[in-house]
């Protein structure tokens, strides 16, 4: 019986051995094949031409003295983290209006789009109602 376990011993010991080769070899055909879906799948919307949606804001227009670019008064209303009162949060944003159809008032949407210059990253999309 002795010997009986001595050679199921050395056959564990012999799949072991085997067994390490063969996971080896097809570990490593596995991990290129695993790495080309991958940049794949990361690849595939620049592939498509697929992009990121943009940005919409709706604000109101506080200076046009400026050629081609209006200054945007973005009101958002945010939660206190710690006393949980909503406050208002205004951000002005630099908007390119290449029509200069834009005055001081008048309530806009714009989008984000490409660095224009050193500020201005919108662009007027639509005016939703002119200043009275």
């Amino acid at each position: 019986m002795t010997t009986d376990t001595d050679p199921t011993n050395a056959g564990d010991t012999g799949t072991a051995e085997t067994a390490e080769p063969v996971a080896a070899e097809a570990a490593t055909p596995v991990a290129k094949e695993a790495g080309k879906p991958v940049a794949t799948q990361a690849g595939e919307p620049a592939e498509t031409g697929e992009r990121a949606v943009r940005k919409l804001r709706e604000g109101v227009a506080v200076s046009t003295k400026m050629d081609k670019t209006v200054v945007v008064a973005v009101v958002d209303r945010v939660r206190h983290p710690k006393y949980a009162k909503y406050m208002q949060r205004t951000k002005k944003l630099y908007v390119h209006d290449e029509a200069g159809e834009v005055n001081v008032g008048d309530r806009v949407r714009v989008m984000e789009t490409r660095p224009l210059s050193k500020l201005k990253r919108w662009r007027v999309v639509e005016v939703l109602e002119r200043a009275k």
